[in-house]
């Protein structure tokens, strides 16, 4: 199997620049997983579906249908749906809440983790996302789990929705991002969380450089040890 890196961790804990900034440093691809379950709420929004969510089996067969083509690359996961680029659609505020919404359908779940495990086995890469190194990939030995306070994270997604012309108060984002964490702990379909194998990083008092360059530190010295192939060349590296 080609090389994956899980990196796990809550939102706004620096996961996506961290995979981003890796699989640069790697030569391989990076994966956003929540992109695709950001695609199935945009999905269920555009055909009228409302929140809360009173009918999963009818979201399960909508992720079955949908047409979605997923393309990772060292600097970003471009995903269509339907024919439409909807690679920054899909980060709009209101379809967080749809995609925190479909990911806990057990039905939708196991889809997309099906998906995920394709494109690793396929491609190899960075993937991160909450369930990487206990459901998509438990057996790769690469696995970060990544962490920081909730008022940091809350100020990285202020500042993000911000730069995106989609503002909020920071008071909202820290109670989405409590309550997100609520839901993604307690979930009974692949909870949030680490196992003894992970390495822990709190990534609140280290810039993005200092995070990527310790994963990079771990990575390279267990490939060494374990006389793995050099890395690089592993999978589409563009466009």
């Amino acid at each position: 199997m080609s090389l994956i890196v899980a990196i796990d961790g809550p939102s706004g804990s620096g996961k996506s620049t961290a995979a981003r900034g890796l699989g640069r440093r790697l030569g391989i691809p990076y994966l956003d997983t929540g992109a695709m379950y950001r695609a199935v709420g945009l999905a269920a929004r555009n055909r009228g579906f409302s929140l809360p969510i009173r009918d999963p089996s009818a979201i399960v067969a909508l992720a079955d249908s949908l047409d979605l083509d997923v393309n990772p690359t060292q600097d970003a996961t471009r995903v269509v749906l339907d024919g439409h680029d909807v690679s920054e659609e899909i980060r709009a505020p209101e379809i967080s809440l749809y995609a925190s919404a479909v990911s806990a359908i057990p039905g939708v779940r196991r889809r997309m983790v099906a998906e995920q495990q394709r494109m690793g086995r396929r491609y190899g890469g960075v993937l991160e996302g909450r369930d990487i190194g206990t459901k998509v990939f438990p057996e790769t030995p690469h696995k970060f789990f990544l962490t920081a306070p909730p008022a940091v994270r809350a100020a990285r997604r202020t500042r993000e929705l911000e730069q995106r012309g989609t503002p909020q108060p920071f008071e909202q984002v820290l109670a989405e991002i409590e309550r997100r964490d609520l839901e993604d702990s307690s979930r009974a379909e692949s909870p949030l969380t680490l196992d003894d194998r992970y390495v822990l990083i709190d990534s609140g008092d280290k810039s993005s450089e200092e995070v990527v360059s310790e994963m990079e530190r771990v990575v390279r010295s267990r490939m060494e040890a374990e006389n793995a192939p050099s890395l690089g060349g592993f999978g589409p590296t563009g466009g």
